[in-house]
């Protein structure tokens, strides 16, 4: 058994298998999923678990390369938005625009999807390489 962090061992799996330049996706409980994008729903109620400790939680598994958010989020959501760079301290995030969004999720590997109930609570992390 894994001693800390992350242990639900279907997130571990796609954490494992996630290649360099390819998608993993942590969701809000709102963001439709496109037919046939493998996901693991790990909403339990409205607002559990959170997006931010779903990411935080990935965040120290996943070598990230980047990351892609909605645009809106910036006017919708200004205090996620600024948890989410602190989050992923450094790396760069594009920003496009929600619908341009929902069609890069189509390209997830997996999605995660959360309990979360805030405006465009959603990142599309981008697997990086550890050497």
């Amino acid at each position: 058994m894994k001693k800390d962090r992350v242990l639900n061992p279907h997130i571990l799996e796609e954490i494992a298998a996630l290649g360099h330049t390819e998608y993993l996706c942590i969701a809000d409980c709102g963001l439709p999923i496109p037919k046939g994008t493998k996901t693991v729903d790990i909403s339990l109620t409205a607002g559990i678990p959170g997006f931010l400790d779903v990411l935080q939680a990935v965040n120290t598994e996943l070598v990230t390369e980047q990351a892609i958010v909605a645009s809106e989020i910036d006017a919708v959501n200004p205090a996620l938005m600024a948890e989410i760079q602190t989050t992923l301290s450094g790396l760069p995030i594009q920003r496009v625009p929600h619908e341009e969004f929902k069609r890069l999720v189509q390209s997830a590997k997996c999605v995660i999807r959360t309990g979360e109930t805030s405006s465009y609570a959603n990142v599309i992390l981008i697997g990086g390489v550890n050497f």
